[in-house]
């Protein structure tokens, strides 16, 4: 079933002024601070936007006018996002780890003349650049500490911005509400630039329409309600963020929280114990690869004990989790292993109330996503982008695939091409991309079909399953397809590899530059007792080539079970002797790879690959190290033949 609006409640402030009346005493947002975790209610959230509100009023703010937002989740960050809403303006999140030169473009692009940013070093950004951005005339920060210093005009402490507006409330006590009536669901509710893998970053426009619509039709989809709790943690730039910590919790009601800083996030998940739960397969892979370097390290006994029921977990908790029939004796076992094992270790990792919880973004191993669901966590699969407000396909219960990304979205018709690209429209579809109709064009026709440029197929039960870019399919010289996000993926899904990069299209073999997950075959390399004094040491050491060989050897046996791809299988392959980095350009900030980027960048190293006489290339190149500083980098890269099958 598809929704429409009520027309009183069709935006995000109309909303908040509900719960304020209806649930007022209910907890909005919880931020922890100072290791003590802070609470508002959703009366208290509707007395800080109408104060931090009637500010910007103060300040010059008016309907239209842009709001760049900066930093971590933080509950006052969200606010001012409802904020500029109440007043009909426009929030422009930004990704907070983006330096200085990176947000410039969408600044200016976006036409934004207030910010409200985190701290002092979002600040700093700011003023770097605010010379070459004319519009720019207010920035608030959120923070005071270190800021004692900086004395500008159009510079300003959020506190003080929200005391000014209790006195300009009082002076014009109907401007709020009158503001908050004028808008409807139709209008812009937000700006959010996609990551820019190919050229400059695009504003896609939506409206509250998009936004709430589609929060409505995920809330009825998975039985969300106004209980749920939240943790907020993921970039408030990026559009699942602002479905899943904003859009639904103003729909539904519920609690979201706030960590206190991205390094606290795992300690903070197990103190607030979150019953719905979006993390991308990095993190799911992240964190079982801890749980596997953990259990290595363990005694004897607890290892046994630990693969017997996780044994038991793959072939029974599956099944009880999709509410199919087990045996007695099988429940039972499970039960004493639920005890033992799978409860404690749900436990510590923060998921022990987690009824519902999501990936999407990148394909995930299905080893990796039957660990969890074995568990007992109901992890699913969706499939969306920005310019949909999320939602395209996701997984039913009871109807779950590791291979897929699940059946058409309630509200959402799809249809694939003859090239196999998938389209679709729904009350999602985003308005435009701001100040780019040709883009607009290209992308959705005048009857709203969408172009994903992702290439798919339906499976026999409807499940919709995702090959790669339609863009980057190509052929090799003997004609064989060769899907490169597809094998890398494959690729990715061993825990020793962290980013992958295949290159076939119009070669006459497949071959791969693949860096290695520093943390697990640093592990490895340790319960050896192999030295190494860093990343570029142990990525070049034989050990860990023998290591990945089995790793590409295992893929290139699956590729040979594919008619299609088995022409694709990877011949030749080096170990990068970085990581693939977004502060060198090479990865966007949602970590999605840069292929013309590393094209030019590697070139040398690419065209060593193809050549079956190399079996070494000596590299220089520039490196961005964690304090800032850019260094140079000297290696001497082996070049590793794999078998083909």
């Amino acid at each position: 079933m598809a929704y429409t609006l009520d027309k009183t409640l069709d935006t995000i402030p109309k909303l908040l002024l509900d719960h304020s009346k209806k649930r007022g005493d209910n907890p909005a947002n919880r931020q922890k601070e100072f290791g003590i975790w802070q609470s508002w209610s959703w009366a208290d959230v509707a007395e800080e936007v109408r104060c931090l509100a009637c500010g910007l009023a103060k300040k010059g703010f008016q309907r239209g006018d842009k709001l760049a937002v900066i930093g971590d989740n933080r509950p006052r960050l969200y606010w001012s996002m409802v904020a500029a809403q109440a007043l009909g303006g426009i929030p422009v999140p930004l990704y907070q780890d983006s330096v200085a030169e990176e947000m410039v473009y969408v600044l200016e692009n976006a036409d934004v003349k207030f910010a409200i940013v985190q701290n002092q070093e979002q600040t700093d950004k700011l003023l770097e650049i605010k010379d070459r951005l004319p519009k720019l005339e207010q920035i608030f920060f959120e923070e005071p500490r270190g800021m004692h210093g900086y004395k500008k005009d159009f510079l300003h402490d959020y506190k003080e911005v929200q005391e000014e507006g209790k006195i300009f409330h009082s002076e014009n006590p109907d401007l709020f509400l009158n503001e908050i009536e004028k808008s409807r669901g139709s209008d812009i509710a937000i700006f959010l630039y996609t990551s820019g893998t190919t050229g400059n970053p695009k504003g896609v426009v939506l409206t509250f329409e998009n936004l709430l619509i589609t929060s409505l039709n995920c809330i009825a989809f998975d039985n969300l309600s106004g209980e749920e709790q939240v943790l907020a943690y993921l970039p408030m730039a990026w559009v699942g963020d602002n479905l899943f910590s904003f859009a639904q919790a103003y729909v539904a009601g519920f609690c979201v929280n706030c960590p206190e800083s991205p390094e606290t996030v795992m300690t903070d998940l197990k103190e607030i114990g979150p019953t719905y739960y979006f993390a991308p397969p990095a993190i799911y892979e992240t964190v079982l690869t801890k749980v596997m370097i953990r259990m290595e390290d363990a005694g004897k006994i607890k290892r046994v004990m630990f693969n017997y029921f996780m044994d038991l977990a793959k072939t029974v908790g599956i099944r009880i989790l999709d509410g199919k029939t087990v045996s007695l004796a099988e429940r039972v076992l499970y039960g004493i292993g639920n005890f033992l094992v799978y409860g404690p270790l749900k436990n510590n990792l923060g998921l022990s109330r987690t009824r519902l919880a999501y990936t999407a973004g990148e394909a995930i191993g299905p080893e990796i996503f039957e660990f969890f669901r074995s568990l007992g966590i109901n992890i699913k699969q969706l499939y969306g982008q920005t310019e949909a407000t999320v939602f395209v396909c996701a997984q039913p219960d009871g109807e779950v695939k590791a291979d897929t990304v699940g059946k058409v979205f309630p509200g959402v018709e799809l249809r694939l091409a003859d090239n196999n690209e998938v389209f679709y429209r729904s009350p999602g579809v985003f308005h435009s991309y701001y100040k780019n109709p040709e883009s607009t064009a290209e992308t959705k026709d005048p009857e709203g079909w969408v172009a994903t440029g992702d290439a798919g197929f339906f499976d026999d039960d409807e499940h919709l399953k995702i090959i790669d870019r339609a863009k980057d399919v190509g052929r090799m010289n003997d004609g064989t397809m060769f899907a490169p996000k597809y094998i890398e993926n494959k690729l990715k899904f061993f825990p020793f590899v962290k980013e992958v990069v295949a290159f076939g299209h119009e070669k006459d073999f497949a071959s791969a530059f693949i860096c290695i997950d520093i943390e697990a075959v640093g592990n490895w390399a340790e319960r050896r007792s192999l030295a190494y004094s860093g990343y570029t040491d142990l990525s070049a050491r034989s050990e860990v080539y023998d290591l990945l060989q089995e790793c590409v050897e295992t893929v290139n046996t699956d590729l040979a079970r594919d008619e299609k791809l088995r022409g694709s299988q990877i011949k030749r392959y080096l170990l990068l002797h970085k990581e693939l980095d977004a502060d060198d350009g090479e990865l966007t900030r949602t970590r999605k790879v840069r292929r013309r980027i590393i094209a030019e960048k590697y070139g040398e190293l690419i065209d060593a690959l193809d050549d079956p006489d190399q079996t070494h290339k000596e590299i220089e190149s520039q490196m961005t190290f964690e304090d800032g500083r850019i260094g140079t980098v000297h290696a001497d890269l082996q070049i590793r033949e794999a078998t083909l099958i």
